[in-house]
């Protein structure tokens, strides 16, 4: 049929019991539900958050196979390293355009997952572990793939921190580590960009499915954040629609065969479920499926033809440049190492040279319109035919013996000026489904940089990997570019750095650890028993190090590029106060170097003075901006009450806590240029009190304080010493007027609690 559009309102007046049911579940692996009697089609979901990922005849039972070519746009761990939201926006159009040439009305993703770990398998595909960042670039993508007239589905929501036991796994979070650390990168996306989805994870929240958490579904997903779009299970995650459906959960994928359907029906019939509540899930599928069709429309011969490959291909170059991370560049016999001068003297060791890891394993794999590799890449841009030694064997490489490999690139290294050494992560390390092994690189990779280093020290390490690794030998290099996995285009991306062709510009979205027990879930990962504790609370990523004084190898927000940076003049004015304060922070930031280059200014928040566990700072704002050698440019960012705040446990809301907070402008969490204390006015933190609210609690009631403050006046009572007043600060009203040492009697304070509330 074509695509005409539909009145929403109409249709669903017209459909029967069992055909609204129908169109709440998928159609096939990829497909929902039409109903062509009414003249609504089927539309096409499908992979993945970095290229799209369509089968092109039918779907094998996981449809990981057969995919039609298709741009493979950098992962979003490097994305994420951007920092750069117009650019990430450009690769969403970039993506929304190629979707709608192949008549997909959504595409699944961005995933804004925190990196609780660095072993989860599927942090590739997730931006950072920090919300802001997350946020922001998660927000620039789904504006950018929308713009295109398709969907996006924003996943996976939430608490999805891991991949072992996923469909099963229960985490247990408190309610102020999911505000402040889990949920507020959807948040920012749902309120900025309004994604035309949200997918629900498969594990359970504090015992509850996912699917079927009324709270996280409706309450907070629509109530409070507005989300107006259709809420889909990831695929398998509905174990009962009924269920699913009063929770908030409008699509099943894929298909489940009859039995869900005539549940619902069945469900309707017997008055367990409201039909009002089958219509409202209906009502948003509809409006998804009528609001891709003009879209779809276009999606015939001359719109695919329309689809630039070889401008896709060149946007996801500038991409993988521009999310590598300069982790190290040393200086040796009296230049850094990097960039390098042309070919001469250039050996290029490690097999990922030449058989690229460029993307992650599952469902989010892309069959490349064309794929670059860095041996290739060096060569024709060195004019040079550049002596390669593959030094290791890897995963869906060459086979060969790791000992005679590793002493042929140690001869040739003996003689090179400088070594360029790929070392990376095994396709098999990291995938969907499962988590990774171990955060260090495989032996032979490690024994073969080893061997190089000891008898040449000018040795430049470039790493695949799709999420931190450690790095014990990164003094053996004298250059680390971390490239993340940097999709189609990645190997022409590194020869542009390694060559200086591009300066590097990015900047590191997660920290790296120097080792496992270091991490702030080691101990409490991947659960146990069907539970994983979430006992680190709000301490994730840098806040976890910064807090606690643990030694990193480099630090989240980590970067360098081929010129230098000056802070100067950082200053914070405050405006407004509680709920309506306002902080106008500005920089002024000098290019000190010779040349161009991009510096990520990063505005951290630290409330010395709170009266909860807070983190010694936390990413609030940030700029990219490119400068000119011995440009100068004043940056400027606005904080607002929600920046000063956190998640009050016994108000269950945001709160500015009055007092001083300290701004600092830097380059990492851990190289702050300068700072500026401000004073904030709060707002009152005193909530309802209770016959068990503590004496202290009492005391700093502005009702409850004089009210008990009189009674205990009223008579005569023992003295109190300074420790026995300190114990008692912490003893609950009802405890101590049992105690019967003052005249505060149990009657009394119940008729206290109910005056201060009134």
């Amino acid at each position: 049929m074509g695509y005409a559009p539909f009145d929403v309102e109409h249709v669903l007046a017209a459909l029967t019991l069992e055909e609204k049911a129908a169109l709440t579940s998928g159609r096939d692996f990829w497909h929902a539900k039409g109903v062509e009697r009414v003249g609504v089609p089927a539309v096409m979901l499908t992979d993945g958050p970095h290229g799209l990922r369509k089968q092109q005849t039918g779907a094998d039972h996981l449809g990981l196979f057969d995919s039609v070519p298709a741009t493979c746009f950098p992962t979003a761990a490097a994305l994420g390293s951007t920092w750069d939201v117009e650019l990430v926006r450009r690769v969403g159009e970039a993506l929304g355009r190629e979707t709608r040439a192949h008549d997909v009305a959504v595409l699944l993703g961005p995933g804004v997952n925190i990196k609780r770990t660095p072993l989860c398998g599927r942090n590739f595909e997730y931006v950072s572990e920090d919300p802001v960042v997350a946020g922001e670039i998660g927000a620039a993508l789904v504006d950018g793939i929308q713009s295109q007239g398709v969907g996006t589905s924003l996943k996976h929501y939430a608490a999805n921190n891991q991949e072992t036991d996923r469909m099963r796994v229960s985490a247990e979070v408190d309610e102020r580590t999911l505000r402040e650390i889990y949920l507020p990168a959807f948040e920012r996306v749902v309120t900025r960009a309004q994604p035309w989805t949200v997918m629900c994870a498969y594990n359970k929240l504090n015992g509850t499915f996912v699917s079927e958490h009324h709270w996280l579904l409706t309450e907070v997903l629509r109530d409070e954040w507005g989300f107006q779009g259709v809420v889909v299970s990831d695929w398998g995650a509905v174990h009962d629609r009924v269920a699913a459906l009063v929770a908030g959960l409008d699509l099943q994928m894929p298909a489940a065969g009859p039995r869900p359907d005539e549940a619902v029906v069945a469900a309707v019939r017997s008055g367990a479920l409201d039909e009002s509540v089958l219509d409202t899930a209906v009502r948003r599928v509809l409006h998804l499926v009528a609001r891709a069709q003009p879209a779809r429309a276009d999606a015939d011969a001359a719109a695919r033809e329309a689809v630039d490959v070889d401008a896709h291909h060149a946007l996801a170059r500038e991409a993988a440049a521009a999310g590598a991370v300069l982790l190290k560049n040393d200086t040796v016999d009296g230049a850094p190492v990097l960039p390098l001068d042309g070919g001469d003297g250039l050996l290029v060791v490690g097999e990922f040279a030449r058989t690229p890891r460029y993307q992650g394993a599952g469902s989010s794999q892309v069959v490349p319109t064309r794929l670059d590799d860095a041996l290739t890449a060096l060569r024709a841009a060195t004019g040079t035919d550049l002596p390669f030694e593959p030094g290791f064997t890897i995963s869906g490489g060459p086979t060969g013996d790791d000992d005679a490999l590793r002493a042929a690139a140690v001869e040739a290294a003996r003689t090179a000026r400088t070594v360029v050494v790929f070392l990376g992560l095994p396709g098999p390390d990291e995938s969907e489904g499962y988590d990774r092994p171990r955060l260090g690189l495989p032996d032979n990779q490690v024994a073969t940089l080893d061997a190089v280093a000891a008898v040449n020290p000018r040795v430049v390490v470039v790493l695949a990997n799709g999420a931190a690794v450690s790095l014990p030998w990164r003094d053996r290099a004298a250059a680390v570019l971390e490239t993340w996995l940097g999709g189609q285009a990645g190997g022409s991306a590194v020869a542009d750095l390694l060559l200086g062709t591009v300066a590097p510009s990015g900047r590191l979205a997660e920290s790296i650890p120097l080792r496992i027990e270091d991490t702030p879930a080691f101990g409490n990962f991947p659960g146990e028993a069907g539970v994983v504790r979430y006992g680190e609370g709000v301490l994730v990523g840098y806040r976890w190090y910064d807090t606690r004084g643990i030694d990193v190898a480099y630090p989240f927000g980590h970067g360098l590029t081929y010129t230098t940076f000056r802070y100067d003049d950082v200053r914070a004015h405050v405006s407004g106060e509680g709920p309506d304060v306002r902080v106008e922070v500005s920089v002024t930031v000098t290019n000190t170097g010779r040349r161009a280059g991009a510096e990520v200014v990063q505005v951290y928040v630290r409330d010395p003075e709170a009266s909860v566990l807070r983190p010694t700072r936390e990413l609030k704002a940030f700029a990219k901006v490119t400068l000119a050698a011995g440009e100068q440019r004043t940056v400027t960012c606005t904080l607002d009450a929600r920046d000063l705040s956190y998640w009050h446990p016994g108000l269950r809301r945001w709160v500015v806590e009055g007092g001083t907070f300290v701004v600092e402008v830097g380059a990492s969490s851990r190289d702050v240029h300068g700072s500026a204390a401000v004073e904030v006015v709060g707002e009152p933190l005193w909530g309802e009190l209770t016959a068990w609210s503590t004496l202290a609690e009492w005391t700093a009631h502005p009702v409850g304080g004089p009210l008990i403050g009189a009674v205990l006046a009223s008579g005569d009572a023992p003295p109190i010493d300074e420790t026995m007043a300190a114990m008692l600060a912490q003893t609950p009203a009802r405890v101590f007027a049992d105690f019967g040492l003052s005249p505060l009697t149990p009657e009394q304070l119940d008729v206290l609690v109910e005056k201060a509330n009134a």
